[in-house]
C-alpha cells in the first residue's frame, strides 16, 4: 500500500512521468476541464458537490511533488477570491502569477500540461496551474 500523501492510482501514475517543467492542472467544477485542457490525463475527482475541494487535492499533491510556480485565473472584475490565499499558504508562500481567463485557459491547453484533475470545489476562480519543480 502506498504512503503518500496521494493514493490515486491515475493521478500517481501520471505524475511519475512528470519531470521539471510539466504542469499539473486542478479545477473547480466550474471549470471547462475536457475542451480546456488539451492533451492531459484527465481525473475526474468530484464526488458531490463541495467534494473534495481544490485545495485538499492540492495539500495532497504537495506531499508527492515539489512546485516552483503557480498560475490562476483572475476575476474580470479584478477583485482577489480568498482561496488564493489559502492557495498560498499551501504552497509555503510561493507567488500566485495571475492570467484572465481567456489567458489562462489556453496556457492549460499547452503540451506542458500533463494532468489535469477536476474537484467537486463549489467556489469560483479556484482553478490552479502548477508546474513541478525539482525534488
Amino acid at each position: 500500500m502506498l504512503k503518500t500523501a496521494c493514493i490515486n492510482p491515475e493521478i500517481m501514475k501520471t505524475l511519475s512521468l512528470c519531470g521539471h517543467g510539466d504542469k499539473v492542472l486542478i479545477t473547480d467544477a466550474n471549470y471547462p476541464l475536457d475542451s480546456r485542457s488539451g492533451d492531459a490525463s484527465k481525473v475526474y475527482l468530484s464526488l458531490k458537490r463541495g467534494s473534495p475541494t481544490v485545495t485538499e487535492v492540492l495539500t495532497a499533491l504537495c506531499g508527492v511533488v515539489n512546485f516552483e510556480k503557480a498560475e490562476v485565473m483572475l476575476p474580470d472584475d479584478g477583485g482577489r477570491p480568498e482561496i488564493f490565499d489559502e492557495f498560498t499558504e499551501k504552497l509555503d508562500g510561493l507567488p500566485l502569477n495571475g492570467m484572465g481567463r481567456f489567458e489562462f485557459y489556453n496556457a492549460c491547453c499547452k503540451s506542458e500540461v500533463r494532468l489535469a484533475i477536476s474537484t467537486g470545489e463549489q467556489r469560483v476562480y479556484a482553478n490552479i496551474l502548477l508546474t513541478i519543480g525539482v525534488a
